[in-house]
């Protein structure tokens, strides 16, 4: 009797456990204030949305738009602050930094708070 009960909750039991992944595509994501680590040991945290005039999804634009973030990136030799924008690197801690995802998508009419603001960055040397 237990033996038929054990085989239909195996499958609930499965789908209930949580594993996260995290991408290993050689980028590094952070969220408003919050500091991540670049291949180099340097820091990065971005503060602050300058600009985000993309255009909004199901949209037709004449201009793609684009993101500018503010950074502080911090090395071993000090801090810095930097303005990146999406899909323009930036020589910067040695290397080259890239601005390569924002999310999430911009929408028409739809508000994006800052808490809600993820990036993507690439450093390379």
């Amino acid at each position: 009797m237990w033996k038929p009960l054990l085989a239909l909750a195996t499958p609930f039991a499965l789908l209930s456990c949580v594993t996260y992944h995290t991408p290993s595509d050689g980028l590094v994501r952070a969220r408003l204030n919050e500091t991540v680590s670049l291949a180099n040991g340097a820091r990065l945290t971005p503060l602050k949305v300058l600009e985000d005039s993309r255009c909004p999804a199901g949209v037709q634009c004449v201009w793609a738009g684009q993101v500018r973030v503010s950074v502080m990136i911090d090395t071993n030799g000090g801090s810095s602050t930097a303005a990146l924008t999406d899909g323009k690197p930036v020589s910067a801690a040695g290397g080259i930094i890239e601005l390569t995802e924002i999310a999430p998508t911009k929408r028409n009419g739809v508000t994006i708070y800052p808490e809600e603001y993820r990036f993507a960055f690439r450093f390379s040397r």
